[in-house]
């Protein structure tokens, strides 16, 4: 449960930084920390729905995830959603860019790292702490 509660609150960072840069910016910044801040957001989601996930695993996912949210939004569905619905819009996107399936992976790739450092940070102090056993 603790880990289900921590991601949740990784997913809420994600979209609260989002909306932040969102209220004072409009430009370049606003629209690539977005897409990156979004990938970023799926990746937090993967240990909501499966904490047990490995950071190697998850980070694929939410990277395949992007990528085929993106390339949805060739078929134009994606656009038809989202005039209906501001979720919609925030979740599926309206219209492809190309340069967004780059910007995935920069919301991904060091959120995988640092999470793999400190998993073998926990798991080296935790070994430092067992008893040695003869």
């Amino acid at each position: 449960m603790r880990s289900r509660l921590l991601a949740l609150a990784g997913v809420a960072a994600a979209l609260a930084v989002a909306f932040a840069i969102r209220a004072v910016d409009d430009g370049a910044l606003r629209q690539y920390s977005g897409t990156a801040l979004y990938a970023s957001m799926i990746y937090a989601g993967v240990f909501v729905l499966r904490p047990r996930t490995t950071p190697l695993v998850a980070g694929a996912v939410a990277i395949a995830w992007c990528w085929a949210v993106e390339l949805a939004q060739l078929t134009g569905v994606p656009a038809e959603l989202s005039a209906r619905s501001l979720l919609a819009r925030y979740a599926l996107g309206v219209k492809f860019d190309p340069v967004d399936l780059a910007w995935y992976p920069v919301g991904v790739v060091p959120l995988v790292l640092v999470h793999l450092a400190l998993r073998r940070k926990f798991h080296a102090a935790t070994r430092e702490d067992e008893p040695v056993r003869r």
